[in-house]
């Protein structure tokens, strides 16, 4: 079996838990950057780096929507699939669509399970000329490439049915799930309760919200934030920020994937709130809730609508009315230690149903029917 992705495969905690699941049961070959997941795991590495003429002639193409010849010239796919020629492989996972090209020139597209990480037409809707040019193009590949393929599966249900209704992709959903962490209990709640949030230090994520929020709230509480890309014009007004809103709000450095849950396991809940600036973050049910869920804690988040139907199913913490300061606020004003307790006792009840081990299921049954076929 190839697994084929266009990243880091050993940082891409979703690409690399394809690796060492199909490795228990298949001779399994990854390709894509960086280094290999495993000792044991044949990688074929490729090189990230894209010639500007190749970049010239990507973008021509597109903006001329002749989407055909976008497909078959694309750079990273031909490169690959030289590095890959006269392998025979029983199946593929192509994660993403830039990398059906690739799975496409390897076995028939009915041998190939096409992963979908993202809502791809809604990406980046929120940027008017990317709408403009990019988003018919990726519109175009699930239409007439993602369709082709023989199984699909995706991040949650909303965007399942999303891919289905408008683009006739069934998909199966695996959802983006931490490992199970047998070893972890939930602690216990102080006076003083502690919220963290680990995430990527980007605009549109709008953090500052959540800060200025913790800051205003009547509970005793405190907000240490995780994020990764400090090193930006943006980072650094999030720095200045933490200083002016004072001692109760703390912005620290990442820490590695591999410490996160740990890490996570010393606080009380997790702050997640996710303005909708876009289509795709609409519909995100992120990594971190089920990160936080392994850690054992509870969680006050924002409406988005797949991680507030699973959080109120399981019981795991507060619901904000909205995405605004205000609403959080009003959401941080409500929370109670014991409350919070209970939230934590909840998510070690379900951590193991919730855990990545149960959601990989519909990897296993996709293939299965594709090699079956």
């Amino acid at each position: 079996m190839l697994i084929l992705s266009f990243t880091e495969i050993v940082h891409d905690a979703r690409v690399k838990k394809q690796a060492l699941l199909f490795a228990e049961d298949f001779e399994v070959v990854t390709c894509g950057y960086g280094e290999a997941v495993r000792p044991d795991i044949e990688h074929v590495r490729l090189d990230p780096s894209v010639p500007s003429v190749a970049k010239y002639l990507e973008a021509v193409l597109v903006r001329s929507r002749l989407y055909g010849a976008a497909f078959a010239t694309d750079f990273r796919s031909r490169r690959a699939a030289e590095l890959l020629r006269g392998r025979r492989f029983d199946a593929v996972i192509a994660n993403e669509l830039e990398t059906l090209p690739v799975a496409y020139r390897l076995v028939a597209p009915e041998r190939v399970l096409l992963d979908l990480h993202e809502f791809y037409p809604g990406l980046h809707d929120d940027i008017p000329v990317w709408v403009q040019v990019r988003k018919p193009y990726q519109e175009w590949l699930l239409r007439r490439r993602g369709t082709r393929a023989g199984a699909a599966t995706t991040v949650s249900d909303t965007i399942a049915e999303r891919y289905r209704s408008e683009f006739g992709i069934p998909c199966g959903v695996v959802r983006n799930a931490a490992p199970y962490r047998e070893d972890l209990a939930p602690g216990a709640v102080g006076d003083t309760i502690r919220l963290v949030h680990a995430g990527v230090t980007a605009a549109n994520r709008r953090p500052e919200v959540m800060m200025r929020a913790a800051a205003r709230s009547r509970t005793d509480l405190t907000l240490d934030l995780y994020m990764t890309q400090q090193d930006t014009p943006f980072g650094r007004e999030l720095q200045a920020l933490a200083a002016e809103l004072g001692p109760r709000i703390t912005l620290h450095p990442p820490v590695p994937h591999a410490e996160l849950v740990e890490t996570l396991n010393r606080y009380d809940a997790g702050l997640h709130v996710l303005p909708p600036t876009n289509t795709n973050i609409e519909l995100a049910l992120p990594n971190k809730f089920f990160d936080s869920v392994q850690a054992r804690l509870g969680m006050v988040i924002g409406p988005t609508v797949d991680m507030a139907k699973l959080l109120r199913e399981y019981d795991l913490g507060a619901v904000a009315e909205g995405f605004d300061e205000d609403a959080v606020v009003a959401a941080l004003d409500a929370l109670d230690p014991a409350i919070v307790a209970v939230w934590k006792a909840n998510a070690d009840v379900h951590a193991r149903e919730l855990s990545a081990q149960e959601q990989q299921r519909a990897w296993l049954e996709a293939v299965a029917g594709l090699l079956a076929a």
